[in-house]
């Protein structure tokens, strides 16, 4: 134990003598800020709750809204075991990738490497614990995750809003939504999230009861059918749907780099999904219940409860959301851009504002291109989630520890609950595995044959994916 209170002292130690962002002393952490400010309390968090709160807002954006369309796919008991299999499986591997982020990091400390405006990467764990061929994989896959993240919450804006305001396509609302995300350029750092992930999680949970509730008051529809699952198809895309779910890790050496103390990570991932298991199942199931067979057309859940204020409330506030999580998703990526071009060193939030700007154009692009929400979803979760969450980090850990020195010198030591190497080894690999025959092989199958059929049913560029044909109003009937 010795040696592993010594390294997460030394970055403790370390990580409060530096600041990445804009060397504020009472960064520190809150009890030794000499006097009370505002600015500070909203502003910057890097606390275990803002962390939690961080991981717990970016696991339900609009893929709460998809998660019924999912349980038509899967059915009821596949889809409420297919969440709590897949939560699990992403609290593991959100564990390995902090195990892993806080041994690059003590390994730096020891060579006396500083990383003051420097904030660390998955890729640059990976490249400094297991070299440059894992950095390039690790870069590919996590960049292209989160660019289709960020797609994903420009399509999800679109969608939503078209079902308070249809005097615009669902194409409109993103041109103009993209202009809206584009702003969140100016937010430094996760370390700058506080308030927003405090609010964000505060919208989900409403939107989520709003949906359970909304659909059990208003029963089942007449003559609801629950047919699922019928065809392997949908059954492996609603799979990958829920898998892509718990994939929010792409962000967390990012959230972890904003903490004081990034070792105190470990189980906050886990805590952030017993409370999104919460949100997702009671909503899921009972929207699920009252619509049956009409979500398998209807994958924005919106689309089926009955228009209201408490609707229109849940709208509104998942759009805000959205917001939000599109910063989470982008700003990494804005971080590897920084990085390209030598502005990551910057101090100046404007300039790097403006440096960030190219980013967001492909984003938006991709968005008017593909606008199939709930497909992309599934499309995303197999063929990147599956890697970038859950292969990757799970290969890196077995990798990285295959050494009895590198074992016996680890800077965390194995959890309570698993005290063997041969166990971790043994569910890591489990992991590598089922993910690899399951999420990427059937699901990658599944999600792209339905991902190709959107394609082929409304083509690229669609102008109002899955709108209902407007009515016109009937000419007057002259006698």
């Amino acid at each position: 134990m010795q040696p592993q209170k010594q390294a997460e002292e030394a970055i403790v130690s370390s990580f409060n003598q530096t600041d990445h962002h804009d060397d504020r002393e009472e960064e520190e952490g809150p009890d030794q800020q000499s006097a009370f400010s505002l600015t500070s309390f909203l502003w910057h968090g890097g606390s275990v709750y803002d962390a939690w709160f961080s991981c717990a807002s970016n696991q339900v954006a609009q893929v709460l809204l998809t998660l019924p369309y999912s349980f038509s796919q899967l059915g009821m008991l596949s889809g409420i075991i297919f969440q709590i299999f897949y939560g699990i499986l992403g609290s593991w591997t959100a564990y390995l990738i902090s195990i892993l982020y806080v041994e690059y990091r003590s390994r730096k400390e020891k060579e006396n490497v500083s990383f003051k405006n420097h904030v660390i990467q998955w890729f640059e764990v990976l490249d400094g614990l297991l070299g440059p061929y894992w950095k390039a994989v690790g870069l590919a896959f996590n960049c292209t995750f989160l660019l289709f993240g960020s797609v994903i919450q420009l399509i999800g804006c679109a969608s939503n809003i078209y079902y308070i305001n249809d005097n615009l396509d669902k194409r409109t609302w993103t041109y103009i939504f993209g202009a809206c995300c584009a702003t969140t350029v100016f937010i430094p750092s996760f370390h700058n999230y506080r308030i927003w992930s405090f609010l964000g999680l505060g919208m989900t949970t409403y939107t989520a009861w709003y949906m359970t509730i909304a659909a059990i008051v208003h029963g089942q529809a007449e003559g609801v059918t629950h047919s699922g699952p019928k065809r392997m198809v949908l059954y492996f895309t609603g799979a990958t749907n829920i898998l892509y779910t718990f994939g929010g890790h792409a962000v967390t050496v990012e959230i972890m780099h904003a903490m004081w103390k990034p070792q105190k990570f470990k189980y906050v991932y886990l805590f952030a999904t017993l409370y999104v298991f919460t949100l997702t199942l009671p909503s899921a199931t009972a929207v699920y219940w009252a619509f049956g067979d009409q979500l398998l057309t209807h994958s924005n859940a919106f689309a089926l409860l009955p228009r209201n204020k408490w609707r229109d409330a849940g709208v509104t506030l998942m759009l805000i959301h959205q917001f939000i999580t599109f910063g989470f998703a982008c700003t990494p990526l804005y971080f590897v851009w920084e990085k390209v071009i030598g502005m990551h060193d910057t101090k100046s939030i404007c300039l790097r504002a403006l440096a960030r700007l190219p980013v967001v154009i492909p984003i938006w692009f991709l968005a008017i291109i593909f606008p199939f929400f709930g497909p992309i979803n599934s499309a995303v979760g197999s063929l990147l989630v599956s890697f970038t969450v859950y292969i990757i980090p799970a290969l890196a850990h077995m990798l990285t520890f295959r050494s009895a020195s590198a074992r016996q010198n680890a800077a965390e030591k194995l959890p309570f609950f698993l005290p063997s190497w041969t166990g971790m080894y043994v569910v890591n690999a489990f992991i590598v595995v089922w993910v690899f025959i399951v999420g990427f092989g059937f699901g990658g199958w599944a999600s792209m044959t339905n991902f190709i059929k959107q394609v082929d049913t409304f083509g690229l560029f669609a102008k109002c994916y899955q709108c209902p044909p407007k009515v016109s109003a009937s000419p007057p009937v002259h006698h």
